[in-house]
């Protein structure tokens, strides 16, 4: 009874885990999109220097993230929408992010 209880617990444990690793991967695809869309929206607006798609990229792989895609947007291209991904594990697969920057007076 006692080993029952016992797996019982440890598989319930597994299971947070688990769970707890897809959070933490969402969280870390959705805060790289963030902040790859904000460094490629400045550089399109020509605050910074560097090709849009190229910062966000190197934005995204400094925090250990997978650029998916970038694309300029808007009338003149001021906007800027990013999807992320990472890898979480073999059993998970891998949790993405999107995100989109820009100035406000652009938005469709």
């Amino acid at each position: 009874m006692m080993a029952g209880i016992a797996c019982a617990i440890l598989l319930l444990l597994a299971m947070v885990v688990i769970l707890v690793q897809a959070a933490v991967g969402a969280s870390r695809a959705s805060t790289a999109a963030d902040l790859a869309a904000l460094a490629a929206a400045d550089a399109a607006r020509g605050l910074t220097q560097g090709e849009p798609c190229e910062v966000a990229g190197e934005v995204a792989g400094r925090h250990g993230v997978e650029l998916e895609s970038c694309q300029q947007i808007g009338a003149q291209g001021h906007i800027v929408d990013v999807t992320t991904s990472v890898q979480i594990s073999y059993m998970l697969g891998a949790a993405s992010g999107r995100a989109r920057a820009g100035p406000p007076s652009e938005l469709p």
